[in-house]
């Protein structure tokens, strides 16, 4: 158990033969009761654990690693989200899915994949596909997702510190967004801490994606990164 800013509480535990991480935010919101405490090595095993909420209505957000099975309705649920905010900034979206099933599929297993459900009080409003780089602790967050329901919780800062303490001995974050992102670049910049590196445009394309086909914007995007140590 660690004690962030701001009163929050991360939790690293295994529930149920489940690794998650929650962060309790903020401490003085939440009662966790604890039942048949265990210690197992680096981490803490807490089985029978049950968060109450008080009146403030404070969600409880947690991090569940997603088997195969679940790669599909995460997929179809990533793409409703975003399938909005194109909506939002253009009008309509184009006849084929963004992100491509190919481009999700692609993240899913890509070396040092990890794909988590972003769950708030044990409900799944979301996910995130990370590619973790244990030699060089130069991590990614590629996929990064709330449901539209839940939007102006703060479930996404939450998750995001959850993702952060998950990985402690990360030395640079990576993400990028689209530039009509305006939701995610005010995310990412004024809420996670992270610059804006680079604008990928047709002067300076992205030297990982060369097929722009089917992208709003005609792909543009920026690229941010977050200095941890």
């Amino acid at each position: 158990m660690r004690e962030l800013g701001r009163g929050y509480i991360v939790l690293n535990a295994s529930l149920k033969d489940r690794n998650i991480s929650i962060l309790v935010a903020p401490s003085s919101c939440w009662q966790v009761f604890m039942t048949h405490l265990q210690i197992l090595g680096r981490g803490v095993c807490y089985t029978g654990v049950e968060a109450l909420k008080k009146d403030n209505g404070e969600c409880c957000v947690t991090l569940e690693v997603a088997g195969k099975g679940d790669l599909l309705g995460f997929k179809r649920d990533l793409q409703e989200a975003f399938a909005k905010a194109v909506t939002e900034a253009f009008g309509s979206i184009p006849d084929e899915m963004i992100p491509s099933d190919e481009d999700i599929e692609e993240s899913f297993s890509a070396s040092g994949a990890v794909t988590y459900h972003i769950l708030s009080d044990g409900n799944k409003v979301g996910g995130a596909v990370l590619a973790i780089d244990e030699a060089t602790h130069h991590n990614s967050l590629d996929l990064f997702y709330i449901s539209t329901k839940e939007h102006g919780r703060g479930i996404g800062y939450k998750a995001w510190r959850a993702i952060e303490e998950r990985y402690p001995e990360t030395r640079v974050w990576e993400t990028h967004t689209p530039y009509f992102e305006k939701r995610n670049i005010h995310f990412y910049v004024n809420k996670c801490g992270f610059k804006i590196v680079e604008y990928y445009n047709m002067y300076n394309p992205d030297p990982h994606r060369t097929d722009k086909e089917g992208l709003p914007g005609d792909g543009e995007l920026f690229r941010f990164e977050k200095i941890m140590r």
